[in-house]
């Protein structure tokens, strides 16, 4: 997986005119376009756009590129939710395209599709159904993963008041993602339990370097929490300061045996050239003889 990355960052390197530039706004603009379409002449007029294994086997090749634009609402009534995930896609989309550059987003997005188109073929050859796929969806949804990742402290409003951070949303996402193969599983919709599926596999294809580097990170960090010479500092200073409760007093001279407790006005001093920490009141802290062990 991280030699794929690894060739996918390579092929947008040396191929910087690969692409096409402002890819989610055509994507946009082609669901607003079908959408109105079927507003006004329904949905049978638009239906020849959808993916359909059937229809595509009689030669209706096209059907493999113009399901993309199949935005999933034909209805008056849906027309809010639309544009709220037409907007959300188109933001989302934009900001990547700015992140990555035109190549490594195309690239995303695109093979993305393929992978849809190839889950399609596969399951109607081997289960010997018809298979339709109006959309991009979980492409689509792929996408809030990617940008998780790169600004998961990014806040979005939720229903347009309350804040919440981009890396929890991108859980309920993976939530969404989970439930749609479980009930398409129950179906025994076996395309549409393959489609979240090939989804994130594009998703992990371009992220896994990000995502091993985090884990080995966090393995790292948790060992390094755990080990015994590791000194962790609030314990440290809650454990002094019971000690100092239990014995009564903070600091005592090594040589005369007072203490700050009993002499509150006394200075106490540490000495460096000794071994260990050893402490001298104002009196000894020059005159005393160093501890080497």
């Amino acid at each position: 997986m991280r030699k794929l990355n690894a060739a996918v960052d390579r092929f947008a390197y040396n191929h910087p005119r690969f692409g096409i530039p402002n890819l989610m706004r055509i994507i946009v603009a082609g669901n607003v376009l079908v959408y109105l379409l079927a507003i006004f002449a329904g949905y049978g007029p638009i239906s020849f756009l959808a993916f359909n294994w059937s229809a595509i086997t009689q030669g209706e090749l096209w059907r493999l590129v113009t399901f993309i634009f199949m935005p999933g609402y034909y209805s008056t009534g849906d027309v809010l939710w639309l544009a709220l995930f037409l907007y959300f896609y188109y933001m989302i989309g934009t900001v990547l395209e700015r992140e990555w550059g035109t190549p490594k987003f195309s690239l995303y997005y695109l093979s993305g599709v393929v992978l849809t188109v190839i889950v399609g073929i596969l399951t109607a050859l081997i289960s010997g159904q018809n298979v339709m796929i109006s959309g991009t969806g979980y492409v689509n949804l792929s996408m809030f993963f990617a940008f998780a990742m790169l600004y998961p402290e990014t806040q979005f409003l939720v229903f347009f008041i309350i804040p919440v951070k981009v890396k929890w949303l991108a859980w309920i996402d993976a939530a969404f993602f989970a439930l749609s193969v479980l009930s398409s599983l129950v179906r025994l919709d076996f395309a549409g339990a393959l489609l979240p599926v090939v989804a994130l596999l594009n998703f992990f294809v371009f992220f896994w370097t990000n995502i091993s580097d985090e884990i080995s990170y966090r393995r790292g960090r948790s060992r390094y929490q755990t080990s015994h010479q590791t000194i962790h500092f609030k314990s440290a200073v809650r454990q002094q300061r019971k000690k100092e409760e239990a014995r009564g007093y903070r600091h005592k001279c090594e040589v005369c045996g007072r203490t700050d407790t009993d002499y509150p006005d006394l200075q106490f001093r540490y000495c460096s050239k000794c071994a260990g920490y050893h402490c001298f009141c104002e009196d000894h802290i020059f005159s005393h003889t160093h501890f080497t062990q």
